[in-house]
């Protein structure tokens, strides 16, 4: 059986249901961003420059961290909050809550990672001879 890592809180099941329901609304929410960004970029004639591609190729791993990677996670740390009583057989399938919990704590850094980068690039826009940025 594997014990809790000291100092770690592996958060009640409606929090964590609640966490999954904002992130399932988020990931849908969130595509009108690359397709706002691209409408714009049109519009300023800039979809070719190099810090455009950069955010759409960094915005587009974050989808895909999002949705491959942060949505299941959630959804199996559901499911392991639910069988938390039950006697645990080792296997990929049935996790302790508190493993999945420090993986899926890595895997949303990296997301919000990725996004802060494409912030600033958004900001800064390299190159840019609009006179706006940093």
């Amino acid at each position: 059986m594997h014990s809790p890592s000291p100092g770690l809180a592996v958060p009640a099941k409606p929090e964590v249901d609640v966490l999954h329901r904002i992130t399932r609304v988020y990931a849908a929410i969130g595509i009108l961003v690359p397709v706002f960004g691209l409408v714009t970029g049109a519009s300023l004639g800039v979809l070719g420059d190099a810090w455009l591609i950069a955010s759409m190729i960094l915005t587009a791993t974050a989808a895909v961290i999002l949705i491959a990677v942060i949505l299941p996670a959630q959804r199996r740390t559901l499911t392991a909050l639910d069988h938390a009583g039950a006697p645990r057989v080792n296997g990929p399938d049935n996790e302790a809550p508190d493993r999945i919990s420090c993986r899926l704590a890595m895997h949303t850094g990296v997301f919000n990672v990725l996004w802060a980068v494409v912030v600033i690039l958004m900001i800064y826009r390299p190159g840019s001879t609009t006179g706006v940025g940093l």
